[in-house]
């Protein structure tokens, strides 16, 4: 696997100034790329503010199985995919199977504030 990084902006307005797209949500193709990085950097700004210490990552299998945000803290692993439209998904099976004590929550704009950022 070749190891890529993935990244994300503090503001996604710079994002959008990069890619030259200013559209309304409503007529964009990478509104879920949007919504993954606005909540991977409101997460971020969370865990400063409230001196959440947590080591942050992304996961992926050589299959593509993927996660958005894995946050190791405390001693446990609690593993976060963001989510644009409200479907409720299930973690990956690999990550089920090697991690079966993480925790694993679908990030929507319905549960954010309740689930991410509280």
């Amino acid at each position: 696997m070749i190891k890529n990084s993935k990244w994300y902006f503090v503001d996604n307005g710079i994002r959008n100034a990069i890619i030259a797209n200013f559209s309304s949500v409503s007529l964009r193709n990478d509104t879920g790329q949007l919504w993954e990085n606005y909540i991977i950097s409101e997460r971020l700004k969370h865990q400063h503010y409230t001196g959440m210490s947590a080591n942050n990552y992304f996961w992926r299998t050589y299959d593509q199985q993927e996660i958005d945000l894995i946050e190791e803290r405390g001693g446990r692993l609690y593993a976060y995919e963001m989510k644009w439209k409200k479907n409720k998904i299930k973690a990956p099976v690999a990550w089920s199977k090697n991690y079966p004590d993480s925790e694993f929550c679908t990030v929507t704009p319905d549960n954010y504030i309740s689930e991410f950022l509280a």
